[in-house]
């Protein structure tokens, strides 16, 4: 381990209490006189409200109060993204409609809230919920990604003709036409990038208090960071000073990008809180979060790759129809737009690209980040054309991947999207990654599979991730008189184990015990200031700020230990946790210096009691984790079942802090990106707008049993750019799975002239697809 703390693997300090079931979620919390809400939502996809009648819900026993658009005092709507100057390719500013806490005239997707009720118990919310009767007038509605920019689409919002809130672009549009019409040979492909659920394991679960004597909110709540929900709430929500509003982020039991950005259903517990003066609960079932938190991905793609005589490649140019859903959720232009196109060009050296992307409207839930956030349905493009190119030219997959990846000798390189990679060897982890799946030895499983009657293929996927989503943080870290130590960092935790990895970094460097280490995260009061958690940037960003509180600490504590030592302050040195007199074995331990600053004396008259600082970090520039997946599979022909047979990965996150934590982050973004890739799909019915995947029944996630034990190992190229020389592990996983998978697939079917198979890859997909390719290829042959 280094002095800072990187390279141990201590045990999560988290786990004990999570493991042994005393975790504390806001599912757990319960305040003195505390009411339940239950939200009534839409069963149509589009349709006007033409009435509502309350009136047996508001007379039905232990109900408190029955909330409509109609009551909504001082309660404004969620305004849509405006976080982003973002202009369309005609110059206009894009469509952005508020989403109001609870609908008024109309619905626009199918679990809608439409009325809140609140009562002694979640049972009387409930039951009374079911007797409220609402008079609807059903619309036509699309809830078809592609479906919605055809010319007899049904129109969600007036003012947004074809059901496009931004028609963008990015990139030389002319020089990439230029390098396709001198192109020897150009690889076109129709994709769709699958609709997901988050599914964290918590369900959605709120507590909302309002205390009238001082004009008070406090919300409990999972979130990936409390300070931008509480701006984002009290300023357009509530319109109250922030002051006026504390957030608390408890335990939280996943995220993955659910839990960024706010929903109705916070200002509907607050609200209800202000009006019965009761404490609120509202706790989702699982097929009530299926429909209303926020889903991912959701792209149709037509992509093209322009090369040359030799393989080289020229361009990329892809045209993407992204769905938004019916409304616009804060920052959700991000992920289809930037967040896509400037990662398109992977790990490949591409001289032009250019991305066009229409951001639609549709009668669904929202979409928002979802774990990637953009940047995984962009390397799933690339990837994906590169195996196709491989194929119509008769290249090895690898080999043209390593005619094209960018030299380690390039770096920094600028790309054609606006990036510039600071570091890396994509080659190396290209060569590692297929020396660790043997490769090599592939063609020999390969054959014996096909006497088993499988079919096995490889799949391999290069990988650049654009990390940096929060830009700045602040961490304070603060003794007390018995030489502990805490940290007060405004990053959230949503499993990732931040109590083990910012106490690592503390305790290694002023050499205390890990126990000794407390870390204070999610609570807007005793946090002075936060960005939360997102886009990789925990210990690449909130980590730099814990390394300037610590060296700024050591500082301090120098004056203290000079004077228990009998030294003057310019000869005191610091390592391993102790000040030493230069040149000398004279020294004395971190923690007794933070307990003699407690002392009354001279030294603490003229520079005050205690010992504590405040580090901070605003990162100058992204940083671009990278790295290369091999995924070998099998393939029954007979009913199309795919199963996982290895997995290797090479990861280069930067310096590694935690091996075990970041090996952990790599699985559990493997396990997310396999089920994209294998299983999972948010279905609505095409003509009603009925969600059909609203349960774990319809909607599959991966199972232990459908992933094999996992090869991670990592090539850390320290990063120039970023004081602790990380890059960010948390979705280097899910970014190159699904690419690795369905190249794996599509190479195991390639005798059927299987050409590309749309995610997710089910055996009854599958299936048809071996069937389809064995009628064309006996065609052919007759």
């Amino acid at each position: 381990m280094d002095d800072d703390g990187f390279g141990l693997s201590p045990l999560r300090a988290e786990d004990m209490r999570l493991l042994t079931g005393r975790g504390r979620f806001t599912g757990d919390i319960d305040l003195p006189r505390q009411a339940y809400g239950h939200v009534l939502r839409s069963p149509h996809a589009h349709a006007g409200i033409d009435a509502m009648d309350t009136g047996a819900a508001r007379a039905a026993p232990g109900v408190l109060a029955v909330l409509t658009d109609a009551e909504a005092d001082g309660i404004g709507a969620l305004p849509g993204d405006d976080t982003l100057d973002l202009v369309g390719r005609d110059g206009r500013a894009p469509v952005t409609p508020a989403q109001p806490v609870l609908a008024a005239k109309r619905v626009r997707y199918v679990g809608e809230a439409v009325a809140f009720v609140v009562a002694e118990s979640a049972a009387a919310a409930r039951d009374a919920a079911e007797s409220i009767e609402v008079d609807y007038a059903p619309l036509p509605a699309v809830s078809d990604t592609a479906a919605a920019v055809a010319a007899d689409a049904p129109q969600i919002w007036p003012d947004a003709p074809g059901n496009v809130s931004i028609d963008w672009e990015h990139g030389d549009r002319a020089a990439t036409e230029a390098a396709f019409a001198a192109a020897a040979h150009v690889t076109r492909l129709d994709l769709v990038n699958n609709r997901v659920a988050g599914a964290p394991m918590e369900t959605a679960a709120l507590l909302g208090d309002y205390r009238a004597e001082n004009g008070r909110y406090t919300l409990y709540t999972p979130s990936q960071g409390v300070f931008g929900l509480r701006r984002f709430l009290a300023r357009h929500v509530l319109g109250v000073p922030e002051r006026s509003m504390r957030v608390i982020t408890p335990d939280v039991g996943g995220s993955f990008g659910v839990r960024i950005f706010a929903r109705p259903e916070h200002g509907l517990v607050l609200w209800a809180a202000r009006r019965t003066g009761r404490p609120v609960k509202w706790v989702a079932d699982r097929g009530e979060a299926m429909a209303a938190d926020m889903h991912g991905r959701d792209h149709v793609t037509r992509a093209e790759l322009a090369l040359d005589r030799n393989g080289r490649f020229l361009a990329l140019r892809v045209s993407t129809v992204a769905a938004l859903g019916a409304y616009v959720s804060p920052r959700a232009r991000i992920s289809p737009t930037l967040g896509y196109a400037e990662g398109i060009t992977g790990a490949y050296a591409i001289p032009h690209c250019h991305a066009r992307v229409r951001a639609v409207f549709t009668n669904t839930m929202m979409t928002n980040a979802y774990r990637g956030a953009g940047r995984p349905e962009a390397i799933y493009v690339v990837e994906r054309l590169v195996d196709t190119a491989a194929a119509e030219l008769g290249i090895p997959p690898v080999e043209l991947r390593r005619r094209n990846l960018v030299p380690a000798a390039a770096m920094p390189y600028a790309t054609a999207t606006g990036e510039v990679y600071d570091s890396g060897d994509f080659a190396r982890n290209l060569d590692d990654a297929l020396a660790r799946a043997d490769a090599e030895g592939h063609a020999g499983r390969r054959e014996a599979a096909r006497a088993r009657g499988r079919r096995r293929g490889i799949g391999v996927a290069a990988y650049v991730k654009i990390n940096g989503g929060m830009p700045h943080e602040i961490a304070d870290l603060a003794f007390d008189a018995a030489g502990a130590v805490t940290l007060a960092i405004g990053s959230q935790s949503n499993g990732q184990g931040h109590e083990t990895a910012y106490a690592q970094m503390v305790a290694a460097r002023l050499g205390l015990p890990l126990a000794e280490v407390r870390v204070v995260q999610g609570d807007t009061d005793r946090v002075a200031y936060g960005r939360g958690t997102g886009g990789s940037s925990a210990i690449s960003v909130g980590g730099a700020a814990v390394h300037d509180a610590v060296e700024k600490i050591i500082v301090s504590g120098r004056r203290f230990a000079a004077q228990l030592l009998e030294a003057a302050e310019g000869d005191i040195d610091f390592a391993h946790g102790r000040y030493t007199v230069a040149g000398t074995d004279r020294g004395v331990a971190m923690a007794e210096v933070a307990r003699a600053a407690f002392d009354p004396g001279p030294l603490t008259e003229e520079a005050g009691f205690g010992l504590a600082e405040r580090g901070q970090h605003v990162a100058k520039a992204r940083t671009y984790a990278n790295g290369c997946h091999v995924c070998e599979v099998e393939v029954d022909v007979d009913t199309g079942h795919v199963a996982i047979v290895r997995y290797t990965v090479v990861d280069d996150i930067g310096r590694v802090l935690n091996p075990m934590l970041a090996r952990g982050q790599v699985h559990g973004g493997l396990a997310q990106g396999i089920g994209q890739a294998l299983a999972e799909a948010c279905v609505y019915e095409r003509e009603s707008g009925q969600l059909l995947s609203g349960s774990f029944m319809d909607y599959c996630m991966p199972r232990a049993g459908d992933l094999p034990a996992f090869s991670v190992t990592f090539n850390e190229v320290p990063c120039p750019t970023n004081p602790l020389g990380v890059k960010g592990v948390g979705e280097a996983g899910i970014t190159g799975a699904p690419p690795a998978v369905v190249n794996a697939v599509v190479d195991a079917l390639a005798e059927f002239g299987v050409r590309h198979i749309d995610m997710p890859l089910t055996p009854e997909r599958v299936w048809r697809a071996i069937r389809a390719g064995q009628g064309r290829v006996s065609a052919e042959a007759g």
